[in-house]
């Protein structure tokens, strides 16, 4: 289909379906005049959120969702989903993301890229709740919280100075600068794992380094991985030191049980190491845990009536695109009952 675009002070609203151009000019035509009024807002575009958008539409709720950057979130940027029903070869993650997007559209969800201000319990206590963004401030009947998380950072020397430039948190995204090379992934769970499989068929060898003695990944990755003539395994071991002068030439390692160091030479580090929310906007610390995880109730719903957390952002034993997606749907239960008592 033709794409579209309206812009306004910079910022492009558009839809990938022409009948859909009216949504768009109302909600233009709304934010100038200040009476933007949804039922429903989502900030974050991930697969949670996106799930939500669609089912808050064909439930016939007024939906917008913000996002601060590109739609589908951490799973936008995996090269192959494969344990996503449905898919029996697999699918890649923009596909997938692509379709989660394309289909909220087709149930006229709005859309608004943004970043979200400071969310203060006063302005989500009442019936009518403010976001303020960076282009303006929006009003809902409720909020739903899907800003899903972001990779940790390991802490040690060298990762900073050598970010963008060797170290690296999405093997997807800059794989293809290692073609031939020798690379580290650090991490043992099911993310490292993936990035590792994924790096072995672009790298010339993938070192994958665990401070465990297994893997915290899925089984059948864990077996992949050892079974791929050109991944080497480090147990029990630590980074101390990311080393190179203009461009990466070593990392220093650490025995834990051994108390051995040595120093293995590698041209580029893949991080996962795992993640943090990202909540750090909302202001109430009520309604999250020691590391920033957002506490829900069985209905999905924060201390704060009528705002509700799904996926990743929120405290929950496994993080997954099948599990985002199951918040996604379970929520609008709640979200529907919630505004029906309005």
């Amino acid at each position: 289909m033709e794409k579209t675009q309206l812009e306004y002070r910079g910022e492009i609203l558009y839809s990938f379906q022409i009948d859909n151009n009216i949504n768009k000019y109302k909600l233009y035509i709304e934010r100038v005049k200040g009476l933007a009024l949804y039922d429903v807002i989502i900030i974050g575009g991930g697969p949670a959120g996106l799930t939500a958008a669609i089912y808050a539409c064909r439930a016939g709720w007024k939906t917008l969702l913000i996002e601060r950057g590109a739609f589908g979130g951490q799973a936008a940027s995996t090269d192959l989903i494969e344990n996503y029903p449905g898919f029996p070869e697999g699918i890649s993650g923009p596909e997938l993301m692509l379709n989660f997007y394309n289909q909220a559209v087709h149930f006229g969800c709005n859309f608004l890229t943004a970043e979200v201000n400071v969310l203060q319990s006063t302005n989500l206590t009442g019936k009518i709740k403010n976001v303020e963004t960076n282009v303006g401030t929006v009003q809902g009947k409720t909020i739903i919280l899907a800003t899903g998380a972001q990779p940790r950072e390991l802490g040690v020397k060298g990762e900073k100075e050598f970010r963008g430039r060797g170290v690296s948190y999405c093997a997807t995204c800059d794989g293809f600068f290692f073609r031939n090379k020798k690379v580290a992934v650090i991490g043992g769970g099911d993310a490292a794992v993936k990035e590792a499989l994924f790096l072995a068929n672009i790298a010339r060898e993938v070192v994958i380094i665990h401070r465990r003695d297994t893997f915290r990944a899925d089984k059948v990755l864990g077996n992949k991985a050892l079974a791929a003539p050109n991944i080497k395994v480090y147990w029990d071991t630590v980074v101390k030191e990311i080393a190179g002068e203009r461009k990466i030439s070593s990392l220093i390692l650490h025995n834990v049980k051994t108390l051995a160091t040595i120093s293995e030479e590698v041209e580029g580090v893949f991080m996962y190491v795992g993640t943090q929310p990202n909540t750090a906007f909302l202001a109430d610390h009520n309604s999250k845990n020691e590391q920033g995880y957002l506490l829900t109730d069985e209905n999905l719903q924060l201390s704060i009536t009528g705002v509700f957390a799904i996926g990743d952002c929120r405290r929950k034993k496994t993080r997954q695109v099948a599990t985002a997606v199951g918040d996604g749907a379970s929520v609008l239960a709640a979200v529907d009952e919630y505004l029906h008592s309005l």
